[in-house]
């Protein structure tokens, strides 16, 4: 049998007849509108669009692209919930993403970049952070920026206003330094080279509308989370910890991974003024720090546009498959990952020096500890839950609380503000067992019972892995990596997903994995044997954008210990959902692909295919044409899309209804914190002030 690394000489034939072909199909529109904006930093965002556009579609990619989307959503544990979920998000997920996928197999577009805005904006629907399909080769290749984010600030009336935040130019002139002039240049009249004037400014109308029509407008595309409330404060500026410091969130409306949008017009009201002025301002694009260079159309697609080591699943050893994660083989075995697919752009503008927190008194990377000058009062800013050592990461949670404990704190702050929670679902229940003791909501588990979808394919895994496909453990679908709902493990090669628990769900009949335990404890350390802090005098804040681990450790410590949750800079007749996107363990294609190989069942007609695009290599041009393809003749090469897909892998059920998934029950902030002029995007003003009034 060939290699799936390497075909036959007959199939590489075909191939190479069919990578002229598509190659042919897949050729720009007159003209090479890519070559225009191919090494530039700064274009307008028409400019690439114009390049993006000029690709028609393929309709074999088009079909790959959608089996692979659609039997990947087999193993996705929410399809049949999302079609309609229940209260409170009604009217939030609505989206029969398998009815939508069939439409899109059918419609015509005029480009290959018009049908990835509608696959992404579909899959978007789903409000599920979790389940999101990207695109390297378009989303976030460029960024495009305005600089002019806002924010949603309260006087002292009470009242709430959009504004341009007060840090606005601050931030600008830093990141967009090389920019700043055309934006400058571009505001009208007495306005013209006077940016830094509009920070602070009362914002009155975007595009001649009430600011949040477009507020809204971006609520109901942005996609990631089911609370409305949460996906309007993705619009407004925020702050992130990250590894290397204090990060900058310009918000949704100020940075747009795709180029969608060419200028914006305002009418605001400038601080200590009482005049109404309105003006344009372009958006700009930037070409990403993580994206290659080109010069023209086929080097935009050969150096952005084909696959990376991780694009599709593997038959390999779990060495191979953790080197593809920047993991040890020991740390994929031993710990278990929830990873996100992120759609949203990346960056690393920094948050304004003089707004960063000084001095913490312990911490390394995403994980930084405080004492507020009330002497009581310790702060954990827990950015994620992401570090590349899991050991390591417990003891910096473990000392570091002990820290605070030992300067004697007496109450806590956790700011898990944009925490994705992508990394250690054992690290969220790690942090809950210390903070609240040895107790019956902490021990023997201190996370949520959880299911799998059961599905043919997982049922066809699981049964080959109990014939013997993993002999050595590397599989998700392994039995001896879960536990029955009593805490007792799994035996070996026992076939957990039989019999499946069928379920109706919104008319549609669907099967789950029997109830799975918890498969953290015993921890690598011992955990102290006393609470660290009364989880009565402990609060969690954020602007909602708490997912997938982040939103594990939140909801176990609001629903089970009591402690207080805030949303910082809600609009106050919004309810506020304290975290988002609580899955139970998210995943991917790859995963998903890399287990369907490793079990030997890649030719079933239920597996997704891989990810391809053929093209035609120039000789010496492209990266992708290199030692990898050297069996390949006549440089024919099959090229897989730089795609990802992900998914919910399991499901995590309620506290307060343990019979529904947790995913769909109300999770209200405790408060919804208003920002002021003084707090907002200011990380040690904000904690002192919750501090003094929410504690």
């Amino acid at each position: 049998m060939a290699s799936p690394l390497f075909p036959t000489f007959t199939s590489l034939v075909i191939l190479f007849v069919l990578a002229r072909t598509l190659v042919a199909s897949s050729a720009p529109k007159a003209g090479d509108l890519c070559a225009a904006i191919g090494g530039q930093k700064w274009v307008a965002p028409s400019a690439v669009r114009a390049c993006f556009e000029s690709f028609p579609i393929n309709q074999t990619t088009k079909s790959n692209i959608l089996d692979v989307v659609t039997k990947t959503l087999a193993f996705h544990t929410s399809v049949s919930y999302q079609v309609l979920a229940p209260e409170p998000f009604t009217a939030d997920v609505h989206e029969d993403i398998l009815g939508d996928l069939a439409r899109i197999g059918s419609t015509a577009y005029s480009s290959e970049f018009a049908m990835h805005i509608d696959l992404s904006r579909s899959v978007k629907r789903l409000m599920d952070g979790h389940c999101v399909y990207t695109n390297l080769c378009y989303d976030s290749l460029f960024l495009t920026f305005v600089p002019t984010p806002l924010v949603l600030l309260t006087d002292e009336n009470g009242e709430q206003a959009v504004r341009i935040a007060p840090e606005a130019f601050e931030v600008a002139s830093a990141e967009f330094a090389d920019e700043i002039v055309l934006w400058q240049d571009a505001l009208p009249g007495e306005l013209k080279g006077q940016l830094a004037s509009l920070s602070g400014a009362k914002v009155l109308a975007i595009n001649s509308q009430d600011p949040f029509v477009a507020v809204d407008a971006n609520a109901a595309i942005t996609g990631s989370f089911e609370g409305f409330g949460t996906r309007q404060n993705s619009f407004f500026s925020s702050y992130q910890r990250v590894d290397a410091g204090w990060n900058y969130i310009m918000g949704n409306f100020a940075q747009m991974s795709l180029p969608l949008t060419d200028s914006v017009t305002l009418t605001v009201q400038r601080v200590n003024s009482s005049s109404n002025e309105t003006f344009s301002l372009p958006y700009r694009s930037r070409f990403g720090t993580t994206s290659i260079n080109f010069t023209d159309s086929a080097s935009f697609r050969e150096n952005n546009c084909v696959a990376t080591a991780s694009t599709n699943g593997v038959d390999m050893s779990a060495d191979a498959v953790a080197l593809q994660r920047g993991m040890s083989s020991d740390v994929v075995k031993k710990h278990f990952i929830s990873a996100i697919v992120r759609d949203k752009p990346q960056t690393d503008i920094v948050l304004p020096v003089p707004l960063q927190p000084a001095a913490p008194v312990s911490g390394s990377g995403v994980t930084q500890f405080y004492l507020l000058e009330d002497g009581k009062t310790g702060v954990l800013a827990l950015g994620s839950f992401d570090e590349p050592d899991f050991d390591d990461f417990e003891t910096t949670l473990l000392s570091g609380l002990q820290t605070l404990v030992d300067s004697n704190a007496t109450q806590l702050i956790v700011d898990v503000t944009n925490n994705g929670g992508v990394g250690f679902i054992c690290i969220a229940e790690w942090l809950h067992r210390i903070i609240a003791g040895p107790k019956n909501t902490t021990v023997p588990q201190a996370g949520l019972f959880t299911e799998a979808r059961d599905g043919p394919l997982a049922q066809l895994i699981v049964q080959a892995i109990v014939n013997g496909a993993d002999p050595n453990n590397e599989l998700l679908y392994n039995s001896l990596n879960w536990a029955f709902a009593n805490n007792t493990p799994f035996p070996a090669n026992f076939d957990w997903l039989q019999p499946p628990v069928q379920k109706v769900i919104n008319g549609r009949a669907d099967a789950f994995s029997q109830r799975l335990g918890q498969e953290c404890q015993p921890f690598d350390q011992t955990p102290p044997d006393a609470p660290l802090f009364d989880t009565k005098k402990v609060v969690i804040v954020s602007n909602g954008r708490c997912a997938s681990s982040c939103s594990l450790f939140s909801v176990t410590m609001s629903k089970e210990e009591g402690s207080k949750t805030v949303v910082v800079g809600g609009k106050k007749d919004v309810i506020q959902q304290y975290c988002g996107t609580v899955g139970g363990q998210s995943s991917d294609f790859t995963t998903m692909d890399t287990e369907v190989k490793t079990t030997h069942l890649k030719s079933n007609p239920l597996a997704p295919p891989d990810l391809f695009v053929y093209f035609f290599c120039a000789v010496n041009r492209s990266p992708n044409c290199g030692v990898k393809w050297n069996r390949v003749p006549r440089r024919a090469h099959t090229i897989l899309t730089n795609s990802m897909q992900g998914i919910t892998w399991r499901l995590g059920f309620g506290i307060v209804d343990t019979q529904q998934p947790e995913e769909w029950q109300n999770r209200p902030a405790s408060v919804n914190f208003p920002l002021t002029t003084e707090t907002v995007n200011n990380p040690m003003a904000l904690w002192a002030s919750i501090a003094a009034t929410v504690l």
